[in-house]
């Protein structure tokens, strides 16, 4: 096990509690305008895939403990669950570092990189979505 991943006891129901709360999100997402606040919207999506691989660990009763959690925890579900490939690795990685970069740096993203890569982004959180369910019916 990698140092930054610490065992705990399992909870599903915090994971479940997280499901809501990623899907709320993604209730909130539908109601921005995507072409004006793309950014926000990006923000947004990120939050959601983070949530959503959390809760994986969640079940499986980890968390992860280090100075960089969120890249941290995209390597570690690289390596364990095969399920994610490596265009869902770099797709999550690229938001995260995006994602730094409008918090950070007041960075703005292009309309047109939602538009061209909503399908992927949806895909990756249906298939993060289909891992917990599974998780949670064990």
């Amino acid at each position: 096990m990698e140092k930054y991943i610490i065992q705990i006891a399992p909870d599903r129901q915090r994971a479940k509690s997280m499901v809501k709360m990623a899907n709320q999100t993604l209730m909130f997402i539908k109601t921005i305008d995507t072409k004006r606040f793309p950014s926000h919207v990006l923000k947004a999506y990120y939050d959601v895939i983070r949530i959503l691989m959390q809760s994986i660990l969640l079940v499986e009763g980890y968390k992860v403990k280090s100075s960089k959690p969120h890249k941290d925890l995209i390597v570690y579900l690289e390596k364990y669950y095969r399920q994610l490939t490596e265009a869902d690795i770099t797709l999550v990685n690229y938001l995260r570092i995006t994602r730094n970069k409008i918090a950070y740096d007041g960075f703005f993203v292009n309309a047109s990189y939602l538009k061209r890569n909503k399908q992927a982004i949806h895909k990756l959180i249906k298939k993060l979505k289909k891992v917990i369910h599974e998780r949670l019916e064990n």
